[in-house]
């Protein structure tokens, strides 16, 4: 019998429904992103610098550079540039407008690729340990870059992984916008924190490090598979430390959590067969109650009318279901 539930603290719901439940391996999707996964003809492999705009942060040897338009950084490790098709420009624009009731206002912002590795084809999930924590410090860095300049409200940070999520260019990148307002699910989200006397998050934490739902857990994060999740597999990561951002994260808790976000991905490709994913982190650089969270979520279901219509999910693997799938799989599976 199919179950609504709740969000933890939000008026939200998703329903459990698993008699339309698949195997985990019917998941699996076969890669097909055409043209632009040729390492011939990418604007993102090392080599190719002359084809991006001027890299704003360039990381090589664990120092930061700068791209010239004389002469631009190779060798690198990580590279950050403005997106060639930014959502949102750096250019301040006219003031609030007004006409017939309808607002708007000028697009400002930035909108930043975050290349991760110069080799085409290289997974996340294969990354070394200091590779993979020195990605979190980048991230880290290119955060606090934009969080505290003017105008700025939001940092959104995330990664589209695969075709069905979203990716444009089959080589490994994130995405960083940056913002002039925040986005209403985290307006949500702080509104109803800010009532309740103790953080959720980590009532969340407690509850979740002990429940069926938990997948993995070293010394700084969980990763569990939410009660309310709004799709099959999906995983939330939450620090055990309260912190509201990144740009609160010691070096120590950034190396954790690429510990455990490269161990669940790891799983995700024994289990599912390396799915498109998404992964977002929920952050607030000037709301201290908030509690950083990172989700990841595989794109292995469709999101259709009913989820349109209503702001609800149907979910056909609960979160017990594939946790335990996940948690059997790093049990045995390495």
């Amino acid at each position: 019998m199919s179950k609504i539930r709740k969000h933890y603290f939000l008026s939200e719901y998703c329903i459990i429904a698993e008699e339309r439940a698949k195997r985990p391996s019917d998941f699996a999707v076969v890669a097909n992103d055409g043209g632009k996964n040729d390492s011939q003809n990418c604007l993102f492999c090392g080599g190719a610098e002359e084809n991006t705009p001027l890299a704003t942060a360039v990381y090589k040897n664990g120092k930061i550079y700068l791209d010239t338009p004389e002469k631009r950084v190779r060798n690198w490790d990580f590279r950050c540039f403005p997106n060639l098709y930014p959502a949102l420009s750096p250019v301040l624009g006219s003031q609030e407008q007004r006409e017939n009731g309808l607002q708007a206002e000028s697009g400002y912002g930035f909108h930043e690729v975050i290349v991760e590795s110069p080799l085409h084809g290289r997974r996340l999930e294969d990354f070394s340990n200091p590779e993979i924590s020195a990605l979190m410090q980048v991230y880290r860095d290119r955060t606090c870059s934009y969080a505290t300049r003017e105008n700025i409200r939001y940092v959104s940070l995330f990664k589209n992984s695969g075709k069905n999520a979203g990716a444009s260019i089959n080589h490994l990148h994130s995405q960083l916008l940056a913002m002039p307002f925040c986005p209403p699910p985290l307006s949500r989200e702080l509104k109803v924190i800010r009532k309740i006397e103790e953080c959720p998050y980590c009532t969340i934490f407690d509850l979740e490090e002990a429940s069926p739902r938990l997948i993995y857990k070293n010394s700084e994060w969980i990763a569990f598979a939410p009660y309310y999740s709004t799709g099959p597999f999906e995983v939330w990561f939450l620090p055990r430390k309260h912190v509201g951002f990144l740009g609160d994260c010691s070096d120590k808790l950034l190396f954790a959590l690429g510990d455990i976000l490269k161990t669940i991905l790891k799983s995700y490709g024994r289990v599912l067969g390396n799915p498109p994913f998404n992964y977002m982190f929920y952050q607030l650089s000037e709301s201290p109650e908030y509690h950083l969270n990172l989700r990841l979520l595989p794109r292995i279901s469709i999101n259709a009318g009913f989820e349109l219509n209503t702001g609800s999910y149907i979910n056909t693997v609960s979160p017990e279901r594939a946790a335990s799938y996940l948690r059997e799989d790093l049990t045995h599976g390495e």
